[in-house]
């Protein structure tokens, strides 16, 4: 059926959603209540992973299996939001720890925190303004928020004033007089990884994640699932936005449990607006880390009241799910035999409902199709082209971001197998087909706020390019990136005077139009715009040799507690 290209290694054979409008039809209200660039880098490791995890052989996982049915689908482990756990689980704590409990003796107390652990070349860490309050207790849900003191107040405007006015020694100076506020790590990290810096990008979240948790309210859980964030807090956003990038981080390393269990945070801190959208990412976390079960519980407590059936990512990798289970050898042949059909639906089902997911599907796996498939009106380019906007973004992102999920040859052969029955039912005039092409049309006309979020913060360059220009047109900062349009502002910033931009620097200039009150085409920034695009690289550069050295030459003197029994407190907490 299908032709293996002559560069080819692969073959075929890897909240509500909607609402009834005034006339009673379906309408797209909420897709979700409100990762970078290649994948490919971490085959290897998922390699190794699965050999380790296959010597463990089915006991073990069938006795872990049988211990998560009775929790919550969203239940989160303290010792499982540690990337050591998972990374001494396949490789053993000699490996992963080394000669660190030689070293433990001689490191100083600090307060114990279960998402990261306060690491000795950090600068020495004092409260650093920001507190947590009990907003709410009602019906069993615990709303909290975060709280700016006034002294973060201020350190949060000359923030601002820096990134606006933009002189390089004031960007420094802030970070070295305050190494732990929030919005200069978020902001650094980001510069940091483009410069393609990722331990101190990681590292940099790693120590914002850090002052947070030191400022968790007494009765605050992660694990209860009963906390509440509101994400419309700028003090809150940025609590969201650095588990995200943390999340990120862990699955480039090879963690991608580690992760999962920080998505199921993000998503239990609002389940119902799902300001992140960590619904278009939890499949995908799932399958890299084999848990086909949790998913499955996912969708079919969910789909009730969700629909998570019409979102692409979910209908795709549901049925990639029961065929990863119909593969195990420790099912019956029947169980086997279920399984199997029970995929073959759902895959069909996502095929007829997605069709323009295919082709780019097997672009991005350098699969060939033969001109039956290619050809065919199904399947062919108006099935693209004919895509209402919110819905080529989230194929675009379903694709650019699991694309190397069916990088496998047993996967290309039941993908094959099933778009062979999908073209006979299309050609039989299946009267499924019609059903799914009336929710096209009524349905994904335009995306929420908070997927256009979600894209942004991934960076899956298939998707970005579906943005719609009402978003890409509009200025971001990368602290805090397309804010709610109902934020709730705890404190103004106060007024400051206008300065021309004749007096400012290529690089003032590249900061201020991360401004929302920045005009790309203001005739007088013209001129200065065209410099900066020339001499961007250069500054960016000389900024970051500056961070770079001022981040390693930071150096607090310890004070000697051995004979001063009169010590604060306060620094163990």
């Amino acid at each position: 059926m299908l032709k293996k290209e002559t560069r080819c290694i692969k073959s075929w054979g890897g909240g509500k959603l909607f609402e009834l409008d005034d006339q009673g039809k379906l309408s797209l209200f909420c897709l979700l209540g409100s990762i970078y660039d290649d994948l490919s880098v971490g085959d290897d490791i998922d390699a190794l992973l699965e050999t380790l995890e296959k010597k463990k052989g089915p006991s073990y996982q069938s006795a872990n299996s049988s211990a998560s049915e009775h929790r919550p689908v969203l239940y989160v482990e303290h010792r499982n939001l540690n990337p050591e756990t998972e990374l001494k689980r396949y490789f053993g704590a000699r490996a992963v720890l080394g000669d660190q409990r030689s070293k433990q003796r001689q490191r100083q107390f600090h307060r114990c925190t279960w998402m990261t652990v306060f690491k000795e070349t950090w600068p020495r860490f004092s409260r650093p303004g920001i507190s947590m309050s009990l907003v709410e207790s009602k019906d069993g849900i615990q709303r909290f928020t975060f709280e700016h003191n006034r002294d973060y107040q201020q350190v949060q405007f000359k923030f601002l004033d820096a990134v606006e006015s933009m002189d390089p020694n004031n960007f420094v100076v802030l970070l070295q007089l305050n190494p732990y506020h929030i919005d200069s790590l978020l902001q650094l990290s980001d510069v940091c990884r483009i410069q393609e810096d990722q331990e101190t990008a990681r590292d940099l979240i790693e120590r914002a994640l850090y002052s947070f948790e030191c400022a968790f309210h007494p009765v605050f859980s992660l694990t209860s699932g009963t906390c509440r964030l509101d994400y419309c807090r700028p003090e809150n956003r940025a609590f969201y936005l650095v588990l995200f990038k943390h999340m990120i981080f862990l699955e480039k390393r090879g963690c991608p449990r580690t992760a999962l269990e920080y998505c199921k945070l993000i998503l239990s801190l609002d389940p119902d607006n799902d300001p992140l959208c960590m619904l278009l990412i939890f499949d995908f976390l799932c399958l890299r880390c084999r848990e086909y079960t949790t998913l499955i519980r996912l969708y079919e407590e969910w789909e009730v009241h969700r629909n998570l059936s019409q979102l692409p990512n979910f209908s795709f990798s549901v049925a990639l799910s029961y065929y990863h289970l119909s593969q195990q050898e420790d099912i019956s042949p029947v169980e086997n035999q279920q399984l199997k059909q029970k995929s073959n639906v759902l895959l069909q089902n996502a095929l007829i409902m997605f069709p323009g997911a295919l082709m780019p599907l097997l672009d991005l796996c350098t699969v060939q199709p033969d001109a039956v498939v290619s050809s065919h009106a199904f399947f062919g380019p108006s099935s693209q082209i004919g895509q209402p906007p919110a819905l080529s973004e989230l194929v675009s992102l379903y694709v650019g971001r699991c694309h190397s999920l069916w990088k496998e040859a047993g996967l290309m052969l039941w993908l094959e197998e099933n778009v062979r029955k999908v073209l006979k039912r299309v050609d039989s005039h299946d009267p499924y087909l019609e059903d799914c092409q009336n929710k096209r049309k009524q349905r994904y006309q335009s995306a929420p706020r908070n997927i256009h979020r979600h894209v942004l913060m991934s960076e899956i360059k298939e998707a970005t390019a579906t943005l719609p220009l009402e978003v890409t047109t509009q200025p971001g900062m990368g602290f805090d990136p397309l804010p709610p349009l109902d934020s709730i502002v705890s404190y103004i910033r106060p007024e400051r005077q206008n300065m021309g931009a004749s007096n400012e620097s290529t690089l003032s200039l590249f900061f201020r139009s991360l401004l929302p009150n920045f005009n790309l085409q203001r005739p007088e920034d013209r001129q200065e715009v065209a410099r900066a695009g020339r001499e961007l690289n250069q500054e960016v550069n000389r900024l970051m040799v500056a961070m770079r050295d001022m981040l390693a030459n930071i150096q607090f003197r310890e004070p000697q507690w051995e004979n001063n029994h009169e010590r604060d407190e306060e620094e163990w907490d």
